[in-house]
């Protein structure tokens, strides 16, 4: 399956590695490609992750990160809607 991502999701990911870059730099790098792997495995395995809290969607926790990755599966396509961290109110 292809992966998409909405302009929302790109942006959070920058706001997420900036954030992390102003604190430790060393994590980073770290975190910034545990989220993109583990988004680019949905294109494999796209029922992985939980059921969403919104409806429609589904979510996947990010191993060894406090991140998810909101998604929505279509035909052909897993459409990355956001990256939240795990403690901010959803939806």
């Amino acid at each position: 399956m292809k992966i998409s991502w909405t302009p929302a999701a790109a942006a959070d990911l920058e706001q997420i590695s900036d954030y992390l870059f102003e604190r430790n730099p060393k994590v980073t790098i770290d975190i910034t490609r545990r989220i993109y792997s583990a988004a680019s495995a949905l294109s494999q395995f796209p029922a992985s992750g939980r059921l969403g809290r919104k409806e429609g969607t589904r979510e996947l926790v990010v191993t060894g990160s406090p991140y998810l990755i909101v998604y929505d599966v279509e035909k052909q396509a897993v459409k990355i809607l956001r990256i939240l961290h795990g403690a901010r109110r959803w939806p």
